[in-house]
């Protein structure tokens, strides 16, 4: 199976991004689930169901959040009719919508995708490690499921690296988000698992973060209040990684990163 997983999309910059990029890169890589971390998406904070809409449209099958999932609204009435639209499986139970889901690639192959989000630095969630055991309870590679996705949203590389060698061997793929730079350690495990600690975002790198720069320096610089940080509407930049499984036993052939127009250096896989 050939899954693209496409990290953070903050704001227009980064949904432009994706509109632009995304159908050549599924007319050359041919990937058959597409899945897209869309918490940023609406003014870099949250979505809304029109972006859902519109990420579906440009060809994404499935779109995971993190911290800033809630941050418009009307997703809390949106997220229980959108089965393909994700938040961290350890919010408290209760919470609105879903954090797992099994789906049905083109090929009609079956791929579970889950999201969770780490402690350190982030929200104080139900444990991570935890809520990850729970899901693997319930499927196992090769058996019901062809593939496991798992979008690992956190700050701090640690956290996100000893969840991928808790989940080696039993998940195709652990990716991380939320940091929004991506990072040079796409490879496999030695269970098999393929891992990124963080995809990096689609957004504008002429920023901090995807924010307007100046903004952001002086938050840190004057220690005043300042306007409200804001997504920069400059050239975007699609990352995301590609992930190749080995049919019989759904761990990770092959993983690389992906990075398509904007500041940063373009990569594709061979």
């Amino acid at each position: 199976m050939r899954i693209l997983f496409c990290g953070d999309v903050v704001g227009r910059s980064g949904r432009e991004a994706v509109l632009t990029h995304l159908p050549a890169l599924r007319e050359r890589l041919e990937p058959e689930f597409i899945i897209i971390n869309g918490e940023n998406a609406a003014g870099g904070f949250g979505i809304t169901g029109a972006i859902c809409r519109a990420l579906y449209e440009a060809g994404a099958d499935a779109i995971t959040g993190g911290n800033h999932s809630w941050d418009n609204r009307e997703i809390l009435t949106h997220i229980d009719g959108d089965p393909r639209l994700l938040r961290p499986v350890n919010y408290p139970a209760g919470t609105p919508g879903r954090g797992e889901g099994v789906f049905t690639t083109r090929r009609g192959q079956k791929i579970l995708v889950f999201n969770v989000m780490t402690r350190l630095f982030m929200d104080p969630l139900d444990c991570p490690f935890a809520a990850v055991e729970t899901v693997l309870s319930k499927y196992r590679l090769g058996q019901g499921v062809d593939a496991i996705l798992l979008d690992i949203h956190g700050e701090a590389t640690s956290e996100k690296m000893s969840l991928g060698h808790v989940v080696d061997g039993r998940v195709s793929a652990a990716v991380g988000t939320h940091t929004h730079v991506p990072t040079a350690d796409a490879h496999i495990l030695k269970g098999g698992t393929g891992y990124m600690t963080d995809v990096g975002m689609c957004g504008d790198y002429d920023s901090v973060i995807g924010m307007v720069k100046e903004t952001a320096i002086q938050r840190f610089t004057r220690k005043l209040p300042t306007e409200r940080l804001a997504p920069a509407l400059g050239d975007g930049t699609l990352c995301a990684v590609l992930i190749d499984t080995d049919d019989r036993t759904g761990l990770a052939t092959a993983i690389a990163p992906i990075r398509m127009g904007g500041q940063l250096q373009p990569t594709l896989p061979d």
